[in-house]
């Protein structure tokens, strides 16, 4: 059974989503539409994954009412103009072939370019025309989300971060908390690398009885955090979903939490410098 969060506009949002990159073509609609029959009801795409039309075919061929389902894209860095943003948000509505899209985020603040509030502003009109239900962002820092705050009085509602246990953000979480922003976490199985097979997830997975992926996946849950796993594999699909059915204890959080690293990023994407287009 799904498990909500409540975003700071009064909307709710699956406690789990699914992430879609990667999954492109007919091939991509396919898995898309089984994770949507499996049980899955927030999926996670982006302009820069060329993959809207399949998340919006796999809608459409999903039993699963439009209403039932929640949508999340992502304006890219090389449209934070504010007028090729409103364009951009036009054509991911369009490409997903839905009359609105639940959530939208700008991908990255790409500080150096410099044009994130203006991106900011187009997505604050594009909610107040209907294009939009919830605005975001997603890899921002504290001082990115202040400077949103002071220019335009608005403050987005979820933070799509890089969050594994190798880099669990806390300082980044604590921030967002207290903004009474949710922080939704990419990559959270730390793409499929060594992370599965550390030795201490392993100890933890069997005590548990469970994979090391829901070790991990329910560490995420009991930090507060929003997850979007990507599966292709209906048996992976189904496991990342099954939960909700127990509980870490501290000592086992605090073991997770002991496997943070100050290198821990993936690809060395840090959002003070790196810009996405």
């Amino acid at each position: 059974m799904q498990e909500f969060y409540e975003l700071s506009d009064g909307f709710q949002i699956p406690k789990i989503g699914f992430g879609t990159y990667s999954l492109n073509g007919s091939y991509g609609t396919r898995v898309i539409e089984q994770a949507l029959n499996v049980g899955y009801r927030l999926l996670d795409t982006a302009f820069n994954y060329e993959n809207e039309g399949a998340v919006g075919r796999a809608i459409k061929n999903s039993s699963v009412p439009r209403d039932q389902i929640t949508v999340a894209s992502k304006l890219p860095g090389r449209h934070h103009r504010y007028q090729e943003a409103m364009v951009t948000i036009e054509e991911s509505v369009a490409r997903l072939n839905l009359d609105y899209v639940d959530l939208y985020l700008i991908h990255w603040p790409n500080p150096i370019q410099n044009q994130y509030v203006e991106a900011w502003q187009a997505l604050i009109d594009a909610q107040k025309a209907g294009l939009i239900r919830s605005i975001g962002v997603s890899n921002f820092l504290p001082e990115h989300i202040e400077r949103l705050e002071k220019e335009t009085g608005v403050l987005p509602v979820i933070n799509q971060i890089e969050l594994h246990p190798h880099f669990n953000q806390a300082t980044q979480r604590n921030y967002n908390a207290s903004k009474n922003i949710i922080t939704e976490a990419w990559s959270p199985l730390g793409r499929a690398t060594e992370i599965l097979k550390h030795p201490v997830l392993k100890e933890i997975a069997v005590r548990y009885g469970k994979s090391i992926p829901q070790i991990i996946l329910r560490w995420q849950l009991q930090l507060g955090v929003l997850p979007i796993p990507k599966a292709s594999h209906i048996a992976r699909q189904k496991n990342n979903l099954a939960v909700v059915d127990f509980e870490l204890r501290s000592e086992d959080m605090m073991l997770i939490a002991s496997l943070d690293k100050e290198t821990g990023r993936l690809q060395q994407q840090d959002p003070a410098v790196y810009e996405e287009f």
